[in-house]
C-alpha cells in the first residue's frame, strides 16, 4: 500500500531503539524524510546509518529531549515538520511508596513535556499550513493503570488527554492528533524489565517472558511480546494522508489486554 508520504518530513523522538527506530525505519521504507533524535552520539550515528543503508532519507539530531534546551535544538535545526511522532518515553516497576519526588519529576519531564515541547512548535505551524499529524505513543497503561508502575502511568494517561485535547483544536482543518496505546513490546531493555518483575531475577528471558503473561498480563490475548514493527505499520498508518478521518482517537495496538468495547 503507498501510504503518499513521500514528499513529507516526519520527527520521531527518542528514535535510536526499540519501538521509536521502527517507525522511523517504517516511515523511511515509505519515503519521508525521517529526522531522528537521541542523546548517545553513538546510537545516533548507528540508527542514522541503518536506515540509510537502505538508501533511505534520514538524518539524526543529538539533543537531550527532556529539556527545554534539547527542545530548542531540535526545533532550531528543523522549524517545520509534516509529520510528529511523541515516542519518547521511559518505564520501570516500583512500588508507590518507594517513588520519590524526583521518580516523579523525571517521568513527567521525560514522557510527557518532551512531547508537550515538542507539539507546541510544531502544532500551531501544522494548523498554519492546514495540514500535518501529530502522534502520541502512548500505553495500554494509560488506561489499564499497572499498580506497580503507577508514575509511568500516570504519564500515559496525561498523554491521551494531551493528543484528544489539541485534536479538538484540529476542527474543519487537515491536521490530526491520535494517540496509540501499545501493549508489552519487544523493546530495548525489556529482558531486564521483565526479570526485574520475575519470581527469579535468574531465569532465562523466555522464562521470564512466559512468567509476565501467564501473571501481570494474563489478560493478553496475544500472549506474547508484541514486535516493534507491529506497532510502527499503525504508526505509518496514521501519519499518512489515508488516515484523514481518524482523528482524536486512542487505537489500540495491545494485544487485546484491554477488556472493554469502548
Amino acid at each position: 500500500m503507498d501510504l503518499k508520504i513521500d514528499s513529507q518530513t516526519a520527527l520521531v523522538s527518542g528514535s535510536t531503539a526499540g519501538i521509536g527506530l521502527e517507525i522511523a525505519r517504517k516511515l523511511a521504507e515509505e519515503g519521508a524524510h525521517v529526522i531522528l533524535t537521541g542523546r548517545d552520539a553513538n546510537k545516533l550515528d548507528a540508527a542514522v546509518a541503518d536506515i540509510a543503508a537502505s538508501g533511505a532519507q534520514v538524518e539524526g539530531v543529538l539533543a537531550d529531549l527532556t529539556s527545554a534546551q534539547g527542545v530548542a535544538a531540535v526545533t532550531a535545526a528543523h522549524p517545520d515538520v509534516d509529520i510528529l511522532v511523541n515516542n519518547l518515553g521511559i518505564y520501570e516497576s516500583k512500588p508507590f511508596a518507594e517513588i520519590s519526588d524526583a521518580d516523579w519529576q523525571l517521568y513527567f519531564d521525560v514522557n510527557v513535556m518532551s512531547g508537550v515541547r515538542l507539539s507546541r512548535h510544531y502544532f500551531p505551524r501544522m494548523l498554519d499550513r492546514n495540514g500535518g499529524r501529530v502522534i502520541f505513543v502512548s500505553s495500554e497503561t494509560g488506561i489499564a493503570v499497572d499498580p506497580t508502575m503507577i508514575h509511568y502511568a500516570m504519564t500515559k494517561t496525561a498523554q491521551l488527554s494531551i493528543a484528544r485535547g489539541m485534536a479538538g483544536l484540529t476542527r474543519g482543518t487537515g491536521v490530526t492528533v491520535n494517540s496509540v496505546m501499545p501493549g508489552p513490546t519487544r523493546s530495548e531493555g525489556i529482558v531486564d524489565f521483565l526479570k526485574s518483575v520475575a519470581s527469579d531475577p535468574s531465569v532465562s528471558a523466555e522464562q521470564a517472558e512466559a512468567e509476565f503473561f501467564a501473571g501481570a498480563r494474563s489478560a493478553s490475548l496475544l500472549q506474547r511480546m508484541i514486535e516493534p514493527e507491529e506497532i510502527a505499520s499503525l504508526v505509518a498508518y496514521l501519519a499518512s494522508p489515508l488516515s484523514a478521518a481518524t482523528n482524536g482517537a486512542a487505537i489500540r495496538v495491545e494485544g487485546g489486554l484491554i477488556n472493554a468495547i469502548a
